[in-house]
């Protein structure tokens, strides 16, 4: 009898954490919602530059606009092409194009910073897509080669910040890079050289071993010599300090380690992509949205990070497709829906408080700037993450 209440106990708490559970209705609801915010959004651009979107500050109503030139610039066309994508609406494409060609003296000169991936992929990269335009192809190919002057073979990174050489004290490389990588390694399989997959690679494994301490949770920056390769030190930019998990930085990690082993086959991509992410799973709050940074001491009154928790979950969407343990691979899922289904409920959708798609997100915390913020490339990664889901659903 205790035997048979326990297998039912179990049986119980397992259907509970199968919840909570999304179809294809559920997915085209919250996908309508993002094409008519962003519709609400394109009345607002300017007719002048600067006219991209970046954010809008906590309690306003109004899109702060940046140029080409802004890290931030890609994730606003990369929105357009995802409502394209999932629409066909001709004005999504139309303005997809538009706002990516802005982006293309990217391509024409020199590397600023590593951000080229964030801004030219997930543009140019998904117009490609779409379309099969070899225009855009071209742009890809071409911000591919700019990318890659930034790699330093002796410490077998790409440098993030030219312009901060002088203030870490050396090659700086920080955690968002990962994501720059899969520009790389895409343009090495379509008419790029093959050393930017030799590139993306030499990143990936580097920073895996330097960039993390002992409980998979990853540092802000590395600073390496830059005439030696030799790590100097690991240190934070935008998390609470050098130690702490900075939720964005951390989700960076996931969704980069899952993308590389996507494009690599690598399994030691595969194996250390669950590391970095079930430290992350197994410190989240109930609601399943991080704070900004896990190790902040006002916790719960520190603020949430919405875009933290968009890019987790996409990840783990894909993440859940590669895992061969397939209780992982179904509790992988299962955040991830809980995640969006949070995202998509009236304490995170911005609705009628401004025209982005969520609310609560943390840009620099430290700097005291975009603080519970709406932020575009929260909108990004919750629109991806909603397609991602769909696809899923309707195999």
């Amino acid at each position: 009898m205790k035997i048979s209440v326990l297998f039912l106990s179990l049986l119980i708490l397992w259907g509970c954490s199968s919840e909570p559970e999304a179809d294809v209705a559920w997915v085209d609801t919250q996908l309508q919602y993002c094409a008519a915010q962003a519709e609400k959004t394109l009345k607002l651009v300017p007719d002048s530059i600067p006219d991209i979107p970046r954010n809008v500050n906590s309690g306003g109503s109004q899109w702060r606009f940046v140029d080409y030139k802004d890290w931030t610039s890609g994730f606003w066309p990369g929105v357009l092409w995802y409502l394209y994508e999932d629409t066909q609406k001709e004005e999504f494409r139309q303005q997809a194009d538009r706002f990516s060609r802005e982006l293309t003296p990217l391509s024409e000169q020199p590397a600023y910073d590593h951000d080229l991936g964030f801004q030219m992929f997930n543009s140019f990269g998904n117009g490609y897509r779409l379309t099969g335009n070899p225009e855009y192809k071209s742009v890809v190919l071409k911000s591919s080669d700019v990318l890659a002057t930034l790699f330093n073979a002796k410490a077998g990174t790409i440098l993030s910040w030219p312009r901060e050489v002088q203030k870490f004290g050396g090659h700086n490389t920080i955690i968002d890079n990962m994501i720059n990588l899969e520009m790389l390694m895409w343009a090495s399989k379509n008419g790029g050289e093959k050393k930017l997959a030799d590139i993306a690679l030499s990143h990936a494994e580097t920073t895996m071993k330097n960039q993390f301490n002992e409980a998979f949770v990853t540092g802000h920056v590395v600073v390496y010599d830059t005439l030696t390769g030799k790590k100097i030190k690991r240190v934070t930019h935008q998390g609470l300090n050098d130690n702490s998990m900075w939720a964005r930085g951390q989700s960076w990690a996931i969704y980069g380690y899952t993308m590389m082993y996507r494009e690599t086959q690598k399994p030691e991509f595969l194996v250390f992509a669950q590391k970095v992410t079930d430290v992350y799973l197994k410190r989240l709050p109930e609601d399943l949205i991080p704070y900004w940074d896990f190790d902040d001491t006002h916790i719960p009154d520190a603020p949430r990070d919405a875009s933290a928790a968009a890019v987790t979950a996409s990840a783990l969407l894909e993440l859940s497709a590669y895992v061969k343990d397939q209780a992982k691979a179904a509790e992988y899922k299962t955040k991830a829906i809980g995640m969006l289904k949070e995202l998509s409920s009236e304490r995170y959708q911005s609705r009628d408080k401004n025209t982005a798609f969520l609310l609560h997100s943390t840009g620099h915390h430290p700097n005291g700037t975009e603080i519970d913020a709406s932020i575009i490339y929260a909108d990004y990664y919750y629109i991806e993450a909603l397609l991602r889901l769909k696809r899923l659903l309707v195999k």
